[in-house]
Parts: C-alpha cells; structure tokens; sequence
C-alpha cells in the first residue's frame, strides 16, 4: 500500500473515484477534492479545526427544519447563490431582468389568489398597491405567467418565523398574469429585518463583526411556458439600516454624552463640522452655565435647519420616481 502524505493524498482520493459512470458527476467531484485539499493546504488545516468545521456544518444540517433552510442561509452569506446566479445569467441569451437571490424563505405551496387581493392575512397598517407588467425582451406582454411572491411583515418577520409556522401561510401567494401580462396585488409595506441569528450561521456571522441587517423587499419568482424562470426582487427606499449606523456614529462625534471642554484643543474645531454641536451646546448653556445663546447662534441654528428642509425636498422629489412607494 503507497504511504500518502499532503501531496499524494488529492491522486490517490480522485483515483478511487475515476470510474464514476456519470460524466458530470466526475468533473464536479474531481473539482471538489482538489479544491478542498487545496484550501486545507493554503491554510495548513489542523485536526481541531477540521474537527470544528464538521461540527459547524452539522449544526447547520441540525438546524433546517421543513420551514427553516439554514444550509441556503449559509449559501446566501458565503456568496455562492449569487455566484451561481450570476454564472447562470452570464450563460443566459436574453437580457431580462437581472435575477437575485431565492432566500431561505421560500416555501411552495402558497394560495393562487385572484388579482386585485391582499396577501397579508391581519395588516395593521395601511395597505399599499404593487403592480407590474412582465413581458420578453421585445416587450411584448406574457399572459398567464406565474408571479409568485413574498415578504416579511410590517414588523419585519417571515410567516416562516412564526411560533406556528406549520399552519401558517401569511405574506405571500401566488397569481396569474391577465391577457396583457399585468398583475398587481395589495399588501404592507414590509420592514428591513435581520438574517436568523439564532443559529449557526448567525453565530458565524457574530463572530466575522458582521451585521446581518437585510432592507425592505418583496421577492418575485415570475415563470411562464417556455420562458426560463426568474427570481428577483422590488426594494423599498429603505434608510432604516444606514440609519442605524450613522445615528451612534452622529452621537459619538457630538458632545451628547461629553462637554466639548473635556476634549483636546487640535479637536474642537473638527467637532463644529457636525452641525450637531451647535444645538447642543445651545440646550447645555441655560443648564450648567444658565446663560441663554446669543441672537447670531439662533439665527445659524435656524439656517442649518432650514438648509437640511430644502435639500431633504430636493432630494426626495428628484429621487421620488426611483422609490418603489410613494408616500
């Protein structure tokens, strides 16, 4: 028998497996194993590290459930359902719509409902109206076409999330297309919602420092006969998510939890580039010193204010026609 070390090893594991009848079954395993081998080479692999990664990957397994796909989640943070995606449009000969992600949150079997009907089964906001029109690359309309779609809910959670998930189909559901390929449907507007962090995966995520936040949208699988399948998405103009991180980045910059006093002199001056500064240091005066702001810090306060008013109706009115709801 042939002593193996770390560089006979990969030929003697592909010569085991070179009778394999099926073509591309070899091709895809050949590639596995020589990638695999390589990637434990390139890192100088361990025994304890092996060992941790097959207790990873067990977890994973452990925790997909009928309503839960906790390998897909592992697929979508590691990248590799885009990269699927992407090498498959890349193959593609029409140039549709860019496709994305199916998610782990997809589940077969939802309600075909007539056009026109709600998805959301109890909403407690204001329902709002999504239409579309799915046509080929001419333009011209597909009727009869498959829409199938879902979402999270105003409070930013799956049905599949729910406690009762197995008698539960909430926020999603199936339609047809009419003859000139329109369909349109009420729901909620849903909320931004973070990844499952309660599995392995998520704990993966923790330890990488990385935030699992996703922003608000619907998915869309839109199939029709003859016509390749899409999976695609409608994004909301969602700030929340940017807004969570530029809020402690504004606080900390700003003398909210500190007197401007405390810090050196080279600073102070890059503190007054946050407009921030000057509102607060105006409700500190009457507080500790019991000294009111003079007439020229008003009259600046009130200027930044009316400066942010008009640039934030600017913005929103050229940007109106790219938000996917209006408000």
């Amino acid at each position: 028998m042939q002593d193996l070390d770390e560089n006979t090893v990969t030929e003697a594991a592909l010569a085991q497996m070179a009778n394999t009848p099926d073509p591309r079954l070899k091709e895809i395993m050949d590639a596995a194993v020589r990638h695999l081998h390589a990637f434990a080479r390139d890192v100088r692999l361990t025994p304890a590290e092996w060992l941790t990664g097959i207790q990873f990957l067990t977890a994973v397994g452990q925790a997909c459930t009928p309503f839960r796909q906790e390998f897909i989640l592992l697929a979508d943070v590691l990248g590799v359902s885009a990269l699927v995606n992407a090498m498959h449009d890349s193959k593609a000969r029409e140039l549709g719509t860019q496709s994305s992600l199916l998610g782990p949150f997809y589940r077969e079997g939802a309600p075909e409902l007539p056009l026109g009907a709600s998805i959301v089964a109890d909403p407690s906001e204001p329902l709002i109206v999504v239409y579309g029109r799915v046509t080929d690359n001419d333009g011209r309309p597909v009727p009869n076409a498959l829409v199938q779609v879902w979402q999270t809910s105003e409070h930013g959670l799956y049905d599949l999330q729910a406690e009762n998930a197995a008698e539960v189909m909430d926020l999603r559901a199936n339609f047809r297309t009419d003859a000139d390929g329109n369909y349109h449907f009420r729901t909620v507007r849903p909320l931004g919602y973070s990844i499952p962090m309660d599995g392995p995966v998520g704990e993966m995520v923790q330890a990488q420092q990385r935030h699992g936040f996703r922003p608000s949208h619907i998915h869309f699988l839109i199939g029709g006969d003859g016509y390749r399948e899409l999976v695609t998405a409608l994004y909301f103009g969602d700030v929340m998510p940017a807004w969570t991180m530029l809020l402690p980045a504004l606080m900390f910059s700003a003398p909210v939890i500190y007197p401007a006093s405390i810090l050196p002199p080279w600073l102070a001056p890059w503190l007054r580039l946050n407009p921030m500064t000057l509102y607060i240091d105006a409700f500190r005066a009457p507080l500790y010193s019991n000294t009111i702001p003079d007439a020229k810090s008003f009259a600046l306060m009130l200027g930044i204010a009316l400066a942010a008013l008009a640039l934030g109706w600017l913005l929103f009115t050229r940007s109106a026609d790219d938000i996917a709801y209006r408000a």
